[in-house]
């Protein structure tokens, strides 16, 4: 079962993302800041970041820098309303070791849970 680790300040959207997921066959941890979600990495390891861009005290893409860094290995699915986002999101997944896919809010669940198969298929 892959473990998916979803980030979002909005605590709706991050539990109603949890919910999906959770539903959909995988094991899933929800945190509402990169700090937080940076502690439950620690033990959860994920397969799978899905992880807002904008945050307040740190944002996603200092979440991917640190992912990036900690766990080479995981997967990375950033979500945004904003499109002006999408220089900054391109410009840091060029470090990451694996390519990371970004999905503009609001979607679907069939999009997000696709995209995430995807992204693990690949693993």
């Amino acid at each position: 079962m892959h473990r998916v680790l979803i980030v979002d300040d909005e605590s709706l959207i991050a539990d109603t993302l949890g919910l999906i997921f959770s539903k959909n066959g995988f094991d899933t941890q929800v945190a509402y800041t990169a700090d937080d979600a940076l502690e439950c990495a620690q033990t959860f390891i994920p397969d799978l970041l899905v992880c807002d861009i904008n945050m307040p005290v740190r944002s996603g893409l200092e979440l991917m820098a640190d992912f990036c860094r900690d766990f080479p290995d995981c997967r990375v699915l950033v979500l945004t309303g904003y499109h002006s986002n999408l220089t900054s999101v391109a410009e840091q997944s060029l470090k990451h070791r694996h390519p990371v896919r970004l999905v503009t809010k609001p979607c679907t669940p069939v999009d997000l849970l696709r995209e995430a198969g995807q992204m693990l298929a690949l693993a």
